[in-house]
């Protein structure tokens, strides 16, 4: 089932909707090989990151001239810490493709001035002409990146603190303890994110299901992050059917 504002595709499961996205993302890279990407990370991706990955084996999809951006990165962590989103991304992605290593944008989370960091990103994505199209996931209470709901926004890359229901859902980088997860991290602003030519939301399971109806028919609100989206001109909503149970048509 499908319908507009922003468009909203439901599918049985999560990996059926993975293929849809990464058959997309193929797509778009044969088209326009130069692509410029901007990435998330946590438990939503990983199954559209291995789909990409098989795809590209099974049809020898070209990386090498495409550029990443990631969404965030933990303040305080190097990228060769376990726990931190570089090696994710590393893991699940970039290892799997021959996307050249200076083509990989990330926030540097032990940069010394984070304020320089953060405007050097910004910088790096305008040098780079912008994201062609930007993968999201979404938190249970509607972030997106690391921008939290709360009274007030910020719209471009910008260090984040992290509220406790966030540091629990990134537990399992972290051996399954939340105190161990940084209470702060380096994210794109919504501003940032909605500046991307195209968004691409993925979200599965009933947990995401309350935030999502929100998303798509509530009113914008810092409260949800996510409900931004809807000023956004090209924003493709994927969901599994879990998600979906309290979206309201109409």
């Amino acid at each position: 089932m499908t319908f507009r504002s922003p468009h909203v595709t439901v599918f049985p499961d999560a990996r059926t909707a993975a293929s849809v996205v990464a058959a997309r993302l193929a797509a778009a890279l044969r088209e326009r090989p130069a692509l410029v990407l901007g990435l998330p990370t946590g438990r939503t991706p990983v199954a559209l990151y291995a789909e990409l990955v098989k795809l590209t084996a099974a049809t020898g999809l070209d990386w090498s001239s495409v550029t990443t951006f990631n969404l965030d990165e933990f303040v305080g962590l190097e990228g060769t810490h376990p726990g931190s989103y570089r090696q994710f991304m590393d893991a699940h992605l970039f290892r799997h493709v021959d996307i050249p290593d200076g083509r990989i944008n990330f926030l540097q989370g032990t940069a010394v001035d984070t304020e320089q960091e953060c405007q050097r990103y910004e910088h790096a994505i305008m040098a780079a002409g912008g994201i062609d199209i930007q993968i999201a996931g979404i938190g249970t209470n509607g972030h997106i990146g690391f921008n939290e709901p709360g009274p007030a926004l910020q719209s471009r890359t910008h260090r984040a603190i992290l509220r406790e229901e966030t540091r629990r859902g990134n537990a399992a980088l972290f051996g399954g303890d939340p105190a161990q997860v940084p209470a702060e991290a380096l994210s794109m602003g919504m501003a940032t994110i909605l500046q991307a030519r195209a968004v691409i939301l993925l979200a599965h399971g009933s947990s995401k299901a309350g935030c999502i109806e929100r998303a798509v028919n509530g009113p914008l609100t810092t409260d949800l992050p996510a409900s931004f989206l809807q000023l956004h001109h090209d924003v493709d909503i994927v969901l599994d059917a879990a998600a979906a149970t309290e979206l309201k048509i109409g």
